[in-house]
């Protein structure tokens, strides 16, 4: 699309059109801001589209409970919205314990979710046997998060998006941005934009418009394959996940297995610092094979459909960066998500416009600015 002007004004222009972006476009929109959306693939054609798309709250600290908790609930009241190609579902969580020392760690878990108001089931051997038949035995239990869900992502990116331009926002797509700074965002095709706001949501993209950004690229791999109807409910996922997710350098594997639509599951995941290809990894993919065969026997069985990978965007301390960027007073940012951007989109798009607007959010956002990281550029 070609600009109407020889510089288009709008009040926000969002560099990015994976989730965080289209998120925060769409919340734009609703709040009557001129916005514009420019994207160089096609929509969710980055780490969105290579995502699992669970919908998830986490307690790694307090500051991500917070926002994924918010974020889970936006969902939920968005559903209804939704189109059936999104494949929303509150399926649950299962977090697998394999033996005492884990369930110290599920109860834990348990008292956190309880503080915060979050429903949680304990669950022992023979009712987490009881919940998932096909997993390994024994296991010593589990923690049951009933309102974990899970969604296709790129389609229900498409939607927000869609909706953001049916309430005017306009599309540059595909469109590459080559210079973003001090109101003014360049094109490739020469076309001009002038905004009050610049939101870089562009996930490791963004490293190519500001260098600076305290974020690196984390490889992941994903396997679909077939299986019978049933043969899984819930999000399973191993207590041991976390682990792997926190790890700062080398390579991991870790169970996290998803129900998707009728005779099929998602198989995850894995997380590798600073790969430089997208090539699916023989080596990766067996680990993952052979550590959900641990919790799951009879996958390696199954026909796998499709593998592929994704690169995340990820900060040295979990934490997403959401807020103003460097001396530049119209440059923001909303990226550094790393596996939780499906989840923490909506509320990520909630807080940016918020502080945009000077207006005040339900959660303290001040824990998400990039500024936190000292020398990097964020400003306060």
């Amino acid at each position: 699309m070609r600009a109407l002007s020889a510089e288009t004004v709008f009040d926000a222009v969002i560099a990015g059109a994976g989730i965080v972006g289209a998120a925060c476009a769409l919340e734009c929109a609703q709040r009557g801001l001129r916005v514009a959306v420019v994207e160089s693939r096609a929509i969710a054609g980055g780490a969105t589209g290579a995502a699992m798309g669970h919908i998830v709250a986490l307690d790694d600290s307090p500051m991500q409970l917070a926002l994924t908790r918010w974020s889970q609930r936006l969902w939920s009241e968005l559903a209804p919205r939704l189109p059936e190609s999104a494949q929303y579902r509150e399926c649950g969580t299962i977090w697998l314990a394999r033996d005492e020392q884990e369930m110290e760690e599920v109860r834990r878990k348990k008292r956190t979710f309880d503080a915060a108001g979050i429903p949680a089931e304990v669950l022992d051997g023979d009712a987490l046997a009881g919940a998932e038949p096909h997993l390994a035995r024994p296991l010593a239990g589990g923690l049951m998060a009933p309102l974990d869900a899970v969604v296709q992502a790129a389609s229900a990116t498409e939607w927000l998006v869609a909706e953001a331009a049916r309430l005017g926002a306009k599309l540059y797509l595909p469109q590459t941005v080559t210079e973003a700074r001090e109101g003014r965002v360049l094109l490739r095709d020469g076309t001009a934009l002038r905004a009050r706001w610049i939101v870089l949501a562009g996930g490791t993209d963004g490293l190519e418009l500001t260098p600076a950004l305290p974020i690196r690229r984390r490889k992941g791999h994903l396997i679909l394959a077939e299986c019978a109807p049933g043969f899984m409910r819930h999000q399973l996922v191993e207590l041991g996940y976390l682990k792997s997710a926190h790890a700062l350098e080398g390579d991991s594997v870790a169970f996290n297995v998803q129900p998707r639509p009728p005779g099929q599951i998602l198989i995850g995941s894995s997380r590798q610092y600073d790969a430089a290809g997208d090539e699916v990894e023989e080596r990766i993919v067996t680990e993952m094979l052979e550590r959900a065969e641990a919790f799951l026997p009879g996958v390696r069985e199954l026909r796998v459909v499709r593998m592929w990978t994704g690169f995340r965007a990820a900060t040295a301390d979990k934490l997403p960066l959401i807020g103003p960027w460097g001396e530049d007073a119209t440059l923001f940012v909303a990226n550094g998500h790393e596996g939780l951007g499906i989840t923490t989109s909506l509320a990520t798009a909630r807080l940016l416009v918020d502080r945009l607007l000077g207006e005040r959010s339900p959660i303290d956002s001040d824990a998400y600015l990039p500024s936190r990281f000292a020398g990097h550029g964020g400003r306060a």
